[in-house]
């Protein structure tokens, strides 16, 4: 499914210039499970619900990838989420919240579903939620951003999905004008997007591969 909201067009006039950070899935993985880690995924996901602007990058990135070794996720092609896609689709934004704060609550890192929120609370004109969910959406997306600069393999931008390099492309302002070529990866797949000479490496995680 595929997005394109105007307030993509707005969300990400402002970024900060955050250093970038190499992507340790292992640690990922293994300070989500420890309780006693500060990255300990209730932790963070405790922040994350509760006052997304206190996240660092770090910890974002840490909720984001770590989506990857969770058995709760979503997935687009999950009966509920195609009913929230038919909700969305048909302009009925109470039931997009409703059934998408169900959802939420399942997968609250899942940046499809925190897109059907935003535009539905928007919509709604309810400010507050639309805020709240804004905060979340900036704070993952900021942590794809820091996951590297694109300019090759490796320092490729990472994202868990397809739905989410499209997501990752809007951001960055990369449109139908640029050429995708795709080359396979041990853990995951390269898309290469190509303009002018100029190359924009994003890899695509297939962690169960």
């Amino acid at each position: 499914m595929k997005y394109h909201f105007f307030l993509l067009l707005v969300l990400f006039s402002v970024f900060g210039f955050s250093q970038k950070s190499k992507i340790d899935l292992k640690n990922i993985e293994k300070s989500l499970k420890n309780p006693d880690s500060p990255y300990n995924y209730e932790k963070l996901i405790f922040k994350y619900k509760g006052y997304p602007k206190s996240l660092d990058s770090i910890e974002t990135q840490y909720l984001y990838y770590g989506r990857n070794f969770r058995d709760d996720k979503v997935s687009t092609l999950d009966d509920s989420f195609k009913e929230l896609a038919d909700a969305f689709k048909q302009d009925n934004f109470e039931e997009c919240i409703k059934l998408g704060k169900v959802l939420y609550d399942k997968d609250p890192t899942n940046l499809d579903i925190l897109l059907v929120l935003l535009r539905a609370y928007d919509s709604m004109k309810d400010g507050n939620n639309f805020m709240h969910h804004l905060n979340q959406f900036r704070s993952l997306t900021e942590g794809i951003k820091n996951s590297g600069d694109g300019a090759s393999e490796k320092t490729a931008y990472l994202v868990n999905s397809v739905g989410d390099e499209y997501i990752l492309l809007n951001i960055l302002n990369i449109g139908k004008d640029y050429v995708r070529g795709s080359k396979i990866a041990k853990d995951g797949m390269f898309d290469i997007w190509e303009k002018d000479g100029h190359k924009l490496y994003i890899k695509i995680l297939y962690l169960n591969l």
